[in-house]
C-alpha cells in the first residue's frame, strides 16, 4: 500500500464508518468478539484468520460498508506493523543469539551456583525475569522450563516452588514491559512514551512479582504437590561451542535497551527541552529501535563472537530467529486491524460516553474491557490490542504518567485467569504434567494474582503521581 493511500485512509478514518447508534454497536463488538473466540476455541483457527473476519463480522454487524470496513481494517493491520513489527523481529534476534551462544546458560548457571536452598525460588523469579526481558512469553517458557525441571529433580523440589516463580517472572514482563509486543502496541494505540511506561511498569513488576512468584509458590507447592515429570526431563544434546559468553557481558546485553530508553525518559523529565543538546542524543538512542538495534549490534559481538560463532553462524542465526516471528507478526498486525475497525465504527466513543454515565475510572474500565477480551479469547496480546484501540479516547487529555499508567492497566487485564482456549494453559499443563484441574489451581490462578495485584498498583500509583 503507497503512502499516499495510507494518508486517505487516515483521513477517511476520521469519520466513523457507520451511523449506527450505541445499542447497534455494542451488539457488533459482542458479536464481532463472538465471531473471533468461535473461530479460536471451537474451528480451531489461527488467531490471525479469525481477527480478520472478526473484524468483517464487526463491520457487517455494525451497519458499516464492507469497502469501509477492509480500508479500516487494512489501514491498522499496516500502521502497527509498521510500528513494533521492527522491533519484535529485532527482539526475536536478540533472543536467539542469546539462547544459541550459551548466553542464557550461563545466566542461569552463575545464578544457581551462588544461590541457597532456601532462596532458589527467588533465583527462579530473577532468572525468568532477566530472561524474559526480550524474549517473547512462548520463547522464554520453551527456555526455562528444562532448567525448571532440573533444578527441581536435583534440588529435590516441589515442582511449583520453583516453576511458579518462574512463570510469573516471565509473565509479569510479557504483560507489563515493553518491548514486548502487547504493551508496545498500547503504547502507540494511547498514545503513551515508552520510556515512562517502561519505569512505572518496573516499579509495578517488582512487587507483582514477588507475590505471585515466590510468595504464592508456597501455597501452590500445597495445593498441588508434584515432582518434576522424568518424561519430560530434557537430556541436553552434546555442547559443540568451544566456549561461551561471560555472565557480565550477557546480562549488559539484556539490559541494554532498557537502560538506554529509561535514560531517556529521565532526562525528558529532568531536562524538558527538545532543544537542549542531551536530549536530542537520548531521544535518538532511546527510541525503542535504535535502543534495540544496539543491543542486538553489540550482542552479536558480546554473545555471537564471545562464543566463537563465525560470520557465517551469526548470519544464519539472524536468520534462523526471523522465522518463527511471522505468525507473531501476523496475529499482532490483524489484532491491530481489528482495533481500527472498533475505533473507526465509532466504539472508542460509545465506550466514552459509558464510562461518563458508569463514573467507572478510566484504568479500571481499561483493565475490566481487557480481562473481558482475555477470557473470551484466551490471547494476552489480542486483549491488549483491542482494549487499547476501545479505550484511547480516554487517555486523550491525561497526562504522560497517567496516559503509562492506562497501558499498564490494560497489559494486566489482558493477563486475567488463563484457562482452556490460551495456548500458555496447555503449554504448562503438558511441561509439567499436570491436569487440567491442577493447572487451573496453580498457573490460571497465579495469572489472576498477577492482573489483581498489578491493578492494585496501578491505582495506587495513581494516587501518588
Amino acid at each position: 500500500m503507497t503512502s499516499l493511500s495510507v494518508e486517505m485512509l487516515a483521513a477517511d478514518a476520521v469519520e466513523p464508518i457507520t451511523s449506527a447508534g450505541n445499542a447497534q454497536l455494542g451488539i457488533a463488538v459482542l458479536a464481532g468478539i463472538a465471531v473471533i473466540v468461535l473461530l479460536i476455541t471451537k474451528l480451531k483457527m489461527h488467531a490471525f484468520l479469525a481477527l480478520t473476519i472478526g473484524s468483517l463480522a464487526l463491520g457487517s454487524f455494525a451497519g458499516a460498508a464492507p469497502a469501509k470496513t477492509i480500508a479500516s481494517f487494512t489501514a491498522g493491520l499496516g500502521s502497527t506493523v509498521a510500528g513494533v513489527g521492527v522491533l519484535i523481529a529485532l527482539g526475536a534476534i536478540l533472543g536467539k543469539l542469546l539462547a544459541d551462544s550459551g548466553g542464557a546458560d550461563q545466566i542461569v548457571d552463575t545464578i544457581l551456583a551462588r544461590t541457597s536452598h532456601r532462596a532458589m525460588p527467588w533465583a527462579m523469579v530473577l532468572i525468568a525475569s532477566i530472561i524474559g526481558l526480550p524474549l517473547f512469553f512462548e520463547v522464554g517458557i520453551v527456555l526455562m522450563i528444562p532448567v525448571v525441571l532440573l533444578v527441581a529433580k536435583r534440588g529435590n523440589y516441589s515442582l511449583m516452588r520453583i516453576g511458579i516463580p518462574a512463570l510469573a517472572g516471565l509473565s509479569v514482563m510479557h504483560g507489563l514491559i515493553p518491548p514486548h509486543p502487547g504493551p508496545l502496541v498500547a503504547i502507540d494505540a494511547l498514545d503513551a512514551n515508552l520510556g515512562v511506561t517502561l519505569a512505572l511498569g518496573v516499579l509495578v513488576a517488582i512487587p507483582t512479582v514477588i507475590i505471585a512468584g515466590p510468595v504464592f509458590s508456597r501455597y501452590a507447592a500445597r495445593w498441588v504437590d508434584i515432582k518434576a515429570p522424568e518424561k519430560m526431563i530434557p537430556q541436553r544434546p552434546s555442547e559443540d561451542l568451544d566456549r561461551r559468553p561471560s555472565f557480565g557481558a550477557t546480562l549488559a546485553t539484556i539490559l541494554l535497551p532498557v537502560v538506554l530508553m529509561l535514560a531517556k525518559a529521565l532526562v525528558d523529565i529532568v531536562v524538558d527541552d527538545p532543544e537542549q543538546g542531551l536530549q536530542r542524543v537520548t531521544d535518538v538512542i532511546g527510541s525503542p529501535l535504535i535502543a534495540l538495534l544496539a543491543a542486538v549490534i553489540v550482542g552479536m559481538f558480546t554473545l555471537g563472537r564471545a562464543a566463537g560463532f563465525t560470520k557465517a553462524r551469526l548470519s544464519t542465526t539472524v536468520e534462523k530467529s526471523l522465522a518463527p516471528i511471522a505468525g507473531v507478526l501476523l496475529i499482532v498486525g490483524a489484532g491491530g486491524g481489528f482495533k481500527q475497525t472498533l475505533i473507526d465504527a465509532g466504539v472508542g466513543q460509545m465506550i466514552l460516553e459509558f464510562s461518563e454515565d458508569w463514573s467507572i475510572p478510566a484504568l479500571l474500565l481499561g483493565w475490566l474491557i481487557a480481562v473481558g477480551i482475555r477470557l473470551a479469547t484466551g490471547s494476552a496480546t489480542v486483549a491488549t490490542i483491542s482494549a487499547a484501540g476501545l479505550v484511547a479516547p480516554l487517555a486523550a487529555d491525561m497526562s504522560t504518567s497517567h496516559a503509562a499508567l492506562l497501558v499498564l492497566a490494560v497489559g494486566a487485564g489482558s493477563l486475567f485467569f488463563s484457562h482452556v482456549n490460551d495456548a500458555g494453559f496447555w503449554l504448562v499443563k503438558e511441561y509439567f504434567g499436570m491436569d487440567v484441574g491442577q493447572t487451573v489451581k496453580t498457573w490460571s490462578v497465579m495469572e489472576t494474582i498477577i492482573s489483581v495485584v498489578s491493578l492494585a498498583f496501578i491505582l495506587l500509583l495513581s494516587l501518588i503521581l
